[in-house]
């Protein structure tokens, strides 16, 4: 049994049991990958796959029961290079983060900036998809970090530690009614009002959109909804162009920027959304790794990343949050 072949099941599995996909991601050919499984299943007497003709159509029950224990060890082979790494050159090595376009666009800059001038050897690599894809990147080892605030909390194999609290604002051009009427006393605006008119948000399942639909359905109202979108510079465009009012994260509103429009705090009228930052339970974490999610919240000190990742069981591991970490900073 070799780790290559480990990698060539892994891989398959995670490619939609397609070998061609497999190969091309590994830079391999598809006829070693294929030989090569063959000569696994042949050692260990069973069938991982179940092969119809040429290509392979499921996993076998035993290949089912293989392929967590695969990804158990190549989690521990990366460990292993990553602690030799981490003595043999400290300050050298990669980071790949796994996000979304809000945290990559107005919350990671400064983090990233500071980061790169104290670890100017550690090549950092940013990944932007959707929370499901971002926790699935993490959960299969193509990411080191995932960064979100929706859907993280539904992977139990990623460690997930609270960074911040944040919360929304509205944006409207300064000659709409919302602006005339609550400029200066944003408290006062209401859900009803912001039915009346036509809404620009968040795709659902990016952005805190949940939290938002939550707070309309509490409250008996079904936002018009015209237009959705991942990005808050998109809504902001469509904003600008009339289209509706804007829904958007507070952090994503630039006083300069985005002079031309105003924004009304609206953290009275929904629960504030919080963002987490997830790795792999049982990945070896080297120190500039500490680092980065230090300076990305800097609650979290190495000691208590170190207390939450030794706990196996998920449910364990956020009852120690919760008692470690009362309470988060709002941004």
């Amino acid at each position: 049994m070799k780790l290559r072949q480990l990698h060539y099941v892994q891989e398959i599995s995670k490619r939609g049991l397609s070998v061609t996909a497999a190969a091309d991601a590994l830079f391999t050919s598809q006829p070693g990958v294929s030989k090569q499984v063959r000569l696994l299943e042949d050692e260990l007497g069973v069938d991982i796959f179940v092969r119809n003709g040429k290509h392979i159509s499921e996993i076998t029950p035993a290949g089912k029961r293989i392929l967590e224990y695969t990804a158990r060890l190549l989690l521990e082979a990366d460990n292993i290079r990553n602690i030799a790494a981490e003595f043999r050159t400290a300050d050298r090595g990669d980071l790949s983060v796994a996000t979304t376009h809000t945290q990559a666009r107005y919350a990671l800059p400064p983090v990233i900036s500071g980061f790169r001038q104290a670890w100017s050897q550690v090549a950092l690599h940013l990944h932007q998809g959707s929370p499901p894809q971002i926790a699935k990147m993490a959960v299969e080892g193509t990411a080191d970090f995932a960064i979100a605030t929706e859907a993280l909390e539904h992977f139990d194999e990623l460690v997930m530690l609270p960074c911040y609290h944040w919360n929304r604002s509205i944006l409207v051009p300064p000659t709409h009614a919302l602006a005339l009427r609550y400029r200066d006393k944003p408290q006062e605006l209401t859900l009803e009002a912001i039915a009346e008119h036509p809404v620009i948000t968040y795709t659902f399942g990016f952005t805190g959109r949940s939290k938002l639909d939550q707070a309309f359905a509490a409250q008996g109202l079904k936002p018009d909804v015209v237009l959705t979108a991942v990005d808050a510079d998109v809504i902001k465009t469509y904003v600008r162009l009339g289209l509706g009012i804007g829904i958007v994260a507070s952090m994503s509103y630039d006083e300069t920027l985005d002079a031309d429009l105003v924004s009304l705090p609206v953290d009275h009228l929904f629960e504030p959304s919080t963002t987490h930052i997830g790795f792999r339970q049982g990945m070896f974490l080297r120190g500039f790794m500490f680092d980065f999610i230090q300076r990305f919240a800097p609650h979290l000190t190495r000691e208590l990343v170190e207390a939450v990742a030794a706990i196996p069981d998920a449910e364990t591991r956020r009852r120690l949050v919760q008692e470690r970490i009362p309470k988060l900073q709002q941004r």
